[in-house]
């Protein structure tokens, strides 16, 4: 009997279902169950063919189980060993290197010193930095938020030099980036599972959080569907993740790719509504089985991104993408019409930003605020604040 085993934290309605969904499907040896984590030796397996991990982004210790749990078989969805390497600036430099467009962003570092480091740990730090040039670069109004984040924690809108400052001294110890706002015209929330399927869903971000999927938007042209499917799995595919969601922003009818790096995106049902939660449980239920099926005991069943083997190959990354296109399967949530239930990768070439009102009207650079917020100095460190309770 193979096991598949999903672990979670707070979230109530997905863990159940997707286990249900799985035992109902009775596979033949196939079993799907909450993760049981008792001692964890090293090199030892943890008797589960495949993990759904929802969680480990915020228990350390859980990852360190599921790299365990890697080497010794299990095929972990999404890779522990990926997740952990990635973030969303070196996310954005390779969509770039993939021809998906994304708002310029420049990555900025902590205003304050990371604990038991010190002002000669950063020797190798131009200072003060480039600000007319990373103002220029970027533009206002910008966005701030870490680098490494999520669920919109310290996301800061700037207005100018003067607001970015203020703003910036706020941010202790965290990595920052400050990116190019898009003023959108639609915005779009998609689930990848496996690389393949898809699931677009228009979406408000400005509404309320229980209320973003009721955008009572027109529905969005085929052509620009057609175009987000290629980017979502074109993007999952070279970065490796088995289950993620990537976010849109489309600005003159140009899809930019704002935030996918989600590997353990919101999936209950009070916030994504039936119809959308009734689709992530049955794919990845499927999926899941499918993972369970083709796993093999004592080799590694992770999947690894076009990026890692591309660079392990030491081939061209672009080179790839022919190669990485598969069969997708597609769906929309709440448009009247139907897009094609299949479809390729297309080779997308770069699209080209029009020049924003924004850009093209840049205030006069301050320079004087630019040192004493740049400084690092010990004696303003402070210690960070504990961890939200998960």
């Amino acid at each position: 009997m193979k096991k598949i085993g999903i672990l979670f934290g707070q979230e109530d309605s997905f863990p159940q279902a997707f286990v249900d969904r799985v035992n109902q499907k009775a596979e033949k040896g196939i079993s799907a169950e909450f993760v049981r984590l008792d001692k964890v030796m090293q090199a030892e397996p943890l008797d589960y063919a495949v993990i759904i991990d929802r969680i480990s982004q915020d228990v350390p210790y859980y990852r360190a189980a599921l790299k365990n749990a890697a080497i010794c078989g299990t095929a972990v969805i999404n890779n522990p060993f990926w997740w952990s390497a990635d973030e969303k600036f070196f996310n954005n430099a390779l969509a770039v290197k993939i021809g998906v467009p994304v708002p310029k962003t420049v990555i900025l570092p902590s205003k304050e010193l990371p604990d038991d480091t010190t002002n000669k740990s950063f020797r190798n730090l131009a200072y003060p930095l480039d600000w007319n040039g990373i103002f220029n670069y970027v533009g206002f109004p910008a966005y701030m938020k870490p680098f490494d984040g999520g669920g919109w924690k310290e996301v800061y809108r700037v207005e100018n030099e003067k607001d970015f400052f203020s703003k910036y001294d706020k941010t202790k110890q965290h990595v920052m980036m400050l990116q190019e706002e898009v003023v959108f015209d639609d915005y779009f929330r998609c689930y990848c599972i496996g690389g393949k399927h898809v699931r677009i869903m228009q979406y408000e971000p400005r509404n309320p959080h229980h209320l973003r999927y009721e955008h009572g938007k027109a529905p969005a042209s085929k052509k620009l569907l057609d175009t987000i499917k290629d980017y979502v799995i074109k993007l999952n595919q070279y970065l490796g993740y088995d289950f993620n969601t990537v976010e849109f922003a489309v600005r003159d009818g140009i899809p930019y790719a704002i935030d996918f790096c989600n590997p353990a995106p919101d999936a209950e049902v009070t916030s994504v509504g039936q119809e959308n939660f009734d689709w992530v449980v049955e794919t990845a239920a499927d999926y899941a089985i499918e993972r369970a099926k083709s796993q093999k005991d004592g080799v590694d069943n992770l999947t690894w991104g076009e990026y890692v083997k591309t660079s392990a190959a030491k081939t061209p990354l672009v080179a790839a993408a022919k190669k990485a296109a598969v069969k997708a399967d597609v769906s929309v949530a709440a448009v009247d019409h139907a897009i094609e239930a299949e479809g390729k990768v297309k080779k997308t070439k770069v699209a080209k930003a029009p020049v924003t009102k924004a850009a093209a009207a840049k205030e006069p650079v301050v320079k004087e605020p630019v040192v004493k917020a740049a400084a690092v100095k010990e004696k303003a460190a402070i210690k960070p604040k504990k961890a939200a309770k998960k």
